[in-house]
């Protein structure tokens, strides 16, 4: 017998050189020191067995399971040890075992496979003649027998061990394992060969050495049953692979309907996975067990599809009742997988995978050892990759420290055993997690079914209610409280359809919610189209708030929007406009949000923020619920109305405020620089060569200029200037506080931004700039007197630029109104 495992590996390690390097040497010296003393008694004999014995070589049975194979040699030897010399026995060994290796199809013709073989073999025949000599057996009629089975059993170890310590040294397997599971299983084909060897024997000696050649149709009809033999195990490895392929995939469909639940898990599965498997290997876990942990690291999950899903995407802190939900997911999931049979134990891994080292875990309270390894690795590697990953409800931490809160857990919730583990190999996983090449199967949870009506039983509605109790320590304070917030309440709803002024309307509501619900900001997030803004933002960290844009879904205030529930209590850090932006931290540590669900569905979600953990409660949840459809009815007319006054004062193209938003902003300005005593500008501005661009370029891009134009203009002024469009290409600038003298620097930026304007759409120099001022108070009183003056400032400085364009071109001008057409 011989295998290929070892000898085929790419780049063989020192030690495997090292080891092959000795069996060869020291077989050598066996071979060829007998063969030197070898005297022949009976040729025509030994010459018969010998070509028989290669004959019989040839005959060889495959082993898929060591990629080698075996052939009825053995007999021949055993025969040998009892019938010739040392040297006659090594000689027709090492022969038929370099004929068994030549004719092996899938061996190379490499003479290092036919030298370590050929030396392995010569080592193996001399220890079992050495065994089958030794007097130590010796018995009155166990003599042969003893002798004969001791002689099987050395020569099956010498000569399968060293096949075993070349897998073992070249694919790092271990070497017990290897011959356990690769070799043991021909063990008592030896001791078959043992018998018919002495049978053999026996029967040459007393009929005749001729009768003796019967072993040559003995060792086909061997060779027959091996080969059947080997088929029939090869039929039922065939079948056990088809099952643990089954199971794979029942294991790939399992965890992917958890990804279909909450689609975050996928990546920490395998991650997971990864982890676990090593641990386990370290820890010395057996195949059944690495099994288990193998799927039960995929599926520890699957317990998930009986939680709602609002409770599992969650991007707060659950309540009691939804974390009692959420406990339910070991028990379920082990009652689901205990369905598949599985034929390693997964089921008590993902049941106690929650269980604590201490024995406060969940479903059963188990302790120390009573929980499985499998759980136990399992609790450490999820915890640590869930706290070294983002989060609905946190930022995900860096690895270290992650691994140093799973440290300061080891005796309390999990297995220190376990934790020593990770700790020195944490690094070294990581590696691998990351280098695992994960595809995943997206499922078609985003597809709309057009096709299908709605249950004959109609819709089932929802209504938000939430509940609560209170420690009732003096009934008249009780009183007198639930009084003053039914005043409050009567007070806020009365207000609220005071005023169809969106930011009055959320003024309002922010005074008056503040004598109930105390808080530190407020945030009102409008939704505009999938993306939710802040329409008004007042307390604390107003800045950070006032420019978040948070997607429909996303985050805190997102999945508020979308699943229309209220978060009590949720963590303000992983709304999506400053989550892992390490520039952007806010001090707020709890929020309570609700929906604010109009007629047509929802238009904004209300959020509260407070600097202290756990500052709502359950009472105030009650108090937003309470007025939510009141506040979402006036929030909806309230945009309403902001958008038809929007649309009545501003230009539809340049988005800047009309002519007629410009005279009631301007008689505003005088009006305040009348009190204050204070100066104001007034510029009119007119694009040169823009009827030039209508005509050559189209309307599009004069269209084009006209935002163009208006951006840089605002660009160009101070954020409290006022710029505007009056119509066609002419824009009216309103500056407080400017005079003359300051005006030159404002003019040149003016004109160079037209300029550009001109050359970043046309590509040439088509557009100027003609401006007029005037100035309050020295130019008029009122509006229309100074936008007059500016304007005919901005006709007489055009009718200017045109002289001078006519002077460089050489042309002679006549001064006539009817030259003066341009």
């Amino acid at each position: 017998m011989y295998g290929a495992g070892g000898l085929h590996a790419n780049g063989m390690l020192l030690k495997t050189k090292v080891f092959s390097t000795t069996v060869l040497i020291l077989g050598s010296l066996v071979l060829f020191g007998e063969l030197l003393f070898w005297h022949p008694e009976n040729s025509l004999r030994y010459t018969v067995y010998l070509v028989a014995a290669l004959v019989a070589a040839r005959l060889q049975v495959t082993l898929s399971s060591v990629n080698g194979t075996v052939s009825p040699l053995f007999f021949f030897v055993l025969y040998g040890v009892l019938e010739f010399s040392l040297p006659e026995t090594l000689f027709l060994g090492v022969s038929a075992t370099i004929i068994q290796y030549l004719y092996d199809r899938r061996q190379p013709d490499r003479p290092a496979g036919i030298l370590f073989h050929g030396a392995s073999t010569a080592l193996a025949i001399a220890a079992t003649n050495y065994a089958f000599g030794a007097h130590v057996f010796r018995a009155e009629n166990l003599e042969l027998v003893l002798s004969l089975t001791v002689a099987a059993t050395v020569f099956f170890t010498t000569t399968t061990l060293p096949m075993a310590a070349m897998d073992w040294l070249a694919e790092r397997k271990p070497l017990l394992r290897v011959w356990h599971d690769c070799y043991f299983w021909s063990f008592p084909y030896y001791l078959v060969g043992a018998v018919l060897a002495g049978i053999t024997s026996v029967a040459g000696r007393r009929f005749g050495w001729q009768s003796a050649l019967v072993i040559v149709p003995v060792s086909y009809i061997v060779y027959r049953s091996y080969n059947l033999y080997l088929g029939r195990i090869e039929a039922e490895k065939k079948h056990a692979e088809e099952m643990a392929s089954l199971h794979l995939r029942t294991i790939e469909a399992l965890a992917l309907a958890i990804e279909a639940k909450d689609h975050t898990t996928h990546d920490h599965l395998k991650r997971v996975q990864v982890y676990a498997l090593e641990i386990g290997k370290d820890l010395g876990l057996s195949a059944a067990e690495l099994e288990a942990l193998r799927a039960a690291s995929l599926l520890h999950d699957i317990g998930k599809l009986a939680v709602p899903e609002h409770i599992i995407s969650k991007p707060g802190r659950l309540t009691r009742e939804e974390f009692e939900k959420m406990k339910i997911h070991p028990v379920v999931g082990a009652e689901i997988l205990e369905r598949v049979q599985f034929p390693y134990p997964v089921t008590p891994i993902v049941r106690s995978h929650h269980e604590r080292w201490n024995g406060s875990g969940y479903p059963d309270g188990l302790k120390g050892e009573e929980i499985p390894i499998g759980a136990r690795i399992l609790a450490a590697v999820d915890c640590l990759d869930a706290l070294a990953s983002d989060r609905q409800y946190r930022r995900a931490l860096p690895l270290d420290e992650a691994m140093k809160r799973v440290v300061a857990e080891a005796n309390v919730s999990f297995d220190p055993q376990v934790v020593n583990v990770l700790q020195r190999r944490f690094r070294e996983l990581e590696q691998m997690a990351r280098s695992v090449e994960t595809e995943r199967t997206r499922l078609s949870t985003d597809l709309r079914v057009e096709r299908g009506d709605a249950p004959a039983a109609g819709f089932e509605t929802h209504k938000a209610t939430a509940t609560g109790t209170a420690h009732q320590v003096n009934f008249l304070a009780s009183i007198a409280a639930a009084r003053q917030e039914v005043q409050n309440l009567y007070e806020l709803t009365q207000d609220l359809g005071n005023s169809l002024s969106l930011n009055e309307t959320l003024s309002l509501l922010s005074i008056r919610l503040k004598r109930m619900i105390p808080y530190d900001a407020l945030a009102i997030y409008v939704q505009r189209e999938d993306v939710l803004r802040p329409e008004y933002v007042t307390g604390e960290n107003y800045r950070l708030f006032s420019t978040l844009e948070i997607p429909m879904g996303q985050g805190l205030s997102g999945w508020v929007a979308e699943n229309r529930k209220p978060i009590i209590n949720g963590n303000p850090a992983v709304e999506p406009g400053y989550m892992n932006d390490s520039t952007r931290i806010t001090t707020m540590r709890a929020a309570l949000s609700v929906p604010l669900v109009g007629v047509k569905g929802p238009v904004s979600v209300l959020t509260l923020y407070h600097t202290e953990r756990d500052a709502f409660t359950k009472d105030h949840l009650r108090i937003l619920m309470a007025v939510a459809s009141k506040l979402a009815l006036a929030v909806e007319n309230a945009l309403k109305y902001q958008q038809a006054e929007s649309s009545a004062a501003t230009d539809y193209i340049t988005s800047l405020p009309n002519a007629r938003s410009l005279f009631l902003h301007l008689d505003a300005e005088i009006s305040r620089c009348r009190r204050q005593e204070s100066p104001l500008a007034v510029l009119v501005c007119d694009l040169n060569g823009f009827k030039q661009v209508n005509d050559r370029f189209g309307h599009l891009e004069g269209n084009r200029i006209l935002r163009i134009v208006a951006a840089k203009f605002k660009d160009c002024c101070r954020e409290y200037d006022y710029v505007a469009r009056m119509g066609g290409d002419e824009f009216v600038l309103v500056m407080p506080g400017v005079r003359l003298d300051s005006l030159g620097p404002t003019l040149q930026r003016l004109r160079t931004a037209a300029n550009e304007a001109g050359r970043e759409v046309c590509k040439e120099d088509i557009l100027s700039l003609s401006i007029g001022h005037s100035l309050y108070p020295e130019d008029g009183a009122d509006a229309e007197q100074l936008l007059s003056e500016a304007d005919r400032r901005m006709y007489s400085a055009k009718q200017q630029q045109k002289l001078m364009a006519v002077e460089r071109r050489g042309y002679d001008f006549d001064p006539s109104p009817a030259n003066m057409q341009w």
